[in-house]
């Protein structure tokens, strides 16, 4: 089997969630967030486009349903021993077969967890699913508890994302010698995800982003590619990936001359990231975090400028995003603990001068001060 980890890594992500499970009440839990399934069992797939889920019952016992052409991709890549497949056929619906599967393994008014909140799931199948359940059992919304687990990262993931993190600086590395004037996007871009594959790495869960000029303003990636000019601004986000875990970097990187404005941005930036280094630590919650990088910016007379996020867990994680559901926002409770890997972003998209500023890279917390994974200094790049 294609396994990452070891079994006692995942013998010990059963436990915790079984655990959870028992406090919740649950006499299982139906899986739909790809990224459960991988962290619980190893299984890697994108079939997670179609129906499928991975039924975990109180005592561990797990059951995948699941397409035929998904069978021989579980069970390479997962340690899931029982899988059962239902058939693609006109009108078919899944549901009824999990219903009759749920049945069959004595769950009939049983109290079920399920992961409505992932892209794994589709409004279609949850109108179906919840349709078929109402009268077979009591469902409860436990889309966060195995995301929740989650957060913090085994010594084994973070060999993963600290090698993410390398993938990460080698994308810069590669990027950073075609950022001149007459510069080409497509060809920094293919130099970056080159670069991650190159070196071991996999695809990112989303498109890196990338913009230039006006475009640099754009917080998402768009189709289309442009030359840069004698003076300019580059905006790019992306991700090295190793074993689907990341490790995010943020630059806006100047052609010429940065600005008088690009600098106040810049120092802004810098100030708001280095405070919250201050902050991203045991003892604190995500909120602080947030509320951290406000006042700073609100004071500098940027709050029209700035975004109502400042950055989100990272982890294992696939298509169509990286971000985990653990964002720094106003009044976001969840502490702060050690282990745990951070994408700090520092965003200024002021339009009504055209100038962009961003910076930010991925943190691993520790028992006191953060600990930066990227071996790139956070000052202003200008080319």
């Amino acid at each position: 089997m294609a396994l990452h980890f070891d079994a006692s890594e995942y013998a010990t992500r059963l436990e915790r969630l079984t655990a959870r499970m028992a406090e919740e009440k649950l006499d299982a839990m139906l899986l739909f967030a790809q990224e459960s399934m991988y962290w619980l069992t190893g299984y890697d797939t994108f079939g997670y486009c179609f129906f499928q889920t991975l039924i975990v019952k109180a005592d561990g016992s797990m059951t995948l349903l699941t397409r035929s052409a998904d069978l021989r991709q579980a069970k390479h890549t997962s340690n899931i021993e029982n899988i059962v497949i239902w058939v693609d056929r006109v009108n078919a619906d899944p549901t009824m077969d999990l219903r009759n599967l749920l049945s069959e393994m004595d769950l009939l008014g049983a109290k079920i967890g399920i992961e409505y909140d992932t892209h794994g799931m589709t409004g279609r199948v949850a109108r179906l699913l919840d349709n078929q359940l109402t009268n077979f059992c009591e469902i409860i919304d436990a889309s966060y508890l195995v995301s929740e687990l989650r957060l913090v990262k085994s010594p084994a993931e973070i060999a993963y994302v600290e090698r993410a993190a390398a993938l990460a600086d080698d994308a810069l590395d590669a990027a950073l010698p075609l950022i001149r004037a007459g510069g080409d996007e497509a060809a920094i871009l293919a130099a970056m995800q080159g670069a991650i594959l190159a070196g071991g790495g996999d695809y990112p869960a989303n498109e890196f982003i990338i913009g230039s000029g006006s475009d640099a303003l754009l917080c998402r990636y768009k189709a289309g590619r442009r030359t840069l000019s004698d003076k300019d601004q580059l905006t790019l986000e992306w991700a090295g990936a190793s074993a689907h875990y990341h490790a995010a970097m943020m630059r806006t990187i100047i052609v010429g001359e940065p600005s008088t404005r690009h600098r106040e941005l810049y120092a802004a930036c810098h100030e708001t990231i280095k405070a919250i280094e201050t902050v991203l630590r045991p003892g604190n919650t995500f909120g602080d975090v947030f509320e951290t990088h406000a006042r700073i910016m609100d004071e500098r007379g940027l709050a029209r400028h700035r975004l109502n996020a400042c950055g989100y867990s990272l982890g294992a994680r696939f298509s169509p995003s990286w971000m985990e559901h653990q964002m720094f926002h106003t009044g976001n409770a969840q502490p702060i603990l050690p282990d745990m890997s951070l994408f700090v972003h520092m965003i200024i998209m002021d339009s009504e001068r055209d100038t962009a500023m961003t910076l930010g890279h991925t943190y691993l917390t520790t028992a006191e001060a953060p600990r930066p994974l990227s071996r790139h200094p956070l000052e202003l790049l200008a080319r």
